[in-house]
């Protein structure tokens, strides 16, 4: 191919302004570079027009209206709030800093608020190496050493959100059957099935159509950023205890209302989960290795 056709079909991809409407309408994608030391390694911002606030103890340390979600190859998204709409009365210069080759130096910071202090709390690119969004008059904050974190007027958990996923939560007729240690311990026709983008698909069933009789309830509890507060049901077959094997939403965030009180299984593991009499292949994820 010659390079006048090699051009030609670079300038026909679907990031071109009158080939939007063919593709993913994210017109900031259009001005994404790589780093030039580590091809294929991205970093960018976009606006978020929600209210975020972070509280430490009784005090709101950071509220604003003109944060900034962060994306960065291999990494989770992570919020960045103006320096402006930080209180700054409560930092205290740390002595800590690490380095991102990505982003340059991150100077750290403790907050104390008078009542309540957190060693090594928030974090600032001061001077961004070149490639790095312009972070420069932002703050971002360790997520598990605060307190709460809210948009709007809901509490969010584990990590900011990403506009880029989706969860979608179908109610469904296909049969669904749980095998566990050779038992069928769940079969059910009125699941409903959530979608979640980058994960396996998910059943979740009435109790009613599980082997009840096997659960005991676990103090075990899980936060997800998308769903909400999941509590876990422990399951004792004829051949063992499976520990924290069912979990369910009792109160789930209004985007997956649909699945509450429903329970859902482990799908790796069990020893297989059947939809319409069809095994559904397992996928590779945290649990997989008995971690969740």
């Amino acid at each position: 191919m010659n390079v006048m056709a090699k051009t030609k079909n670079r300038e026909s991809t679907i990031r071109k302004r009158h080939l939007r409407g063919r593709g993913p309408h994210f017109p900031l994608l259009d001005s994404i570079t790589q780093y030039d030391f580590e091809p294929g390694y991205v970093a960018f911002t976009m606006p978020t027009q929600k209210r975020l606030r972070v509280q430490v103890g009784s005090m709101i340390v950071a509220d604003t209206v003109n944060a900034l979600v962060l994306y960065e190859s291999d990494h989770l998204p992570v919020y960045y709030f103006p320096m402006s709409d930080v209180r700054e009365e409560f930092l205290l210069p740390s002595t800590t800093t690490t380095e991102s080759p990505f982003k340059g130096v991150a100077t750290h910071y403790s907050l104390n608020t008078g009542v309540t202090l957190v060693e090594d709390a928030a974090w600032r690119y001061a001077d961004p190496v070149k490639g790095c969004p312009p972070l420069a008059d932002y703050m971002s904050f360790y997520w598990s050493k605060m307190g709460h974190w809210f948009e709007e007027d809901e509490e969010i958990f584990v990590h900011a959100r990403d506009p880029f996923r989706r969860v979608d939560c179908l109610p469904s007729s296909r049969r669904v059957q749980v095998i566990l240690d050779g038992e069928q311990v769940a079969d059910s026709r009125r699941g409903v099935f959530l979608f979640e983008t980058g994960h396996p698909v998910r059943h979740y069933l009435p109790i009613s159509d599980t082997r009840l009789d096997m659960f005991a309830p676990s103090r075990y509890i899980s936060r997800c950023p998308y769903k909400g507060i999941s509590n876990y049901y422990h399951v004792t077959t004829k051949a063992k205890r499976h520990e924290n094997l069912v979990w369910y939403y009792p109160e789930p965030v209004h985007e997956a209302e649909r699945i509450k009180g429903l329970v859902c299984f482990h799908h790796e593991l069990v020893d297989k989960i059947l939809v319409d009499g069809v095994e559904i292949p397992k996928e590779a994820t945290a649990a997989s290795d008995g971690y969740f």
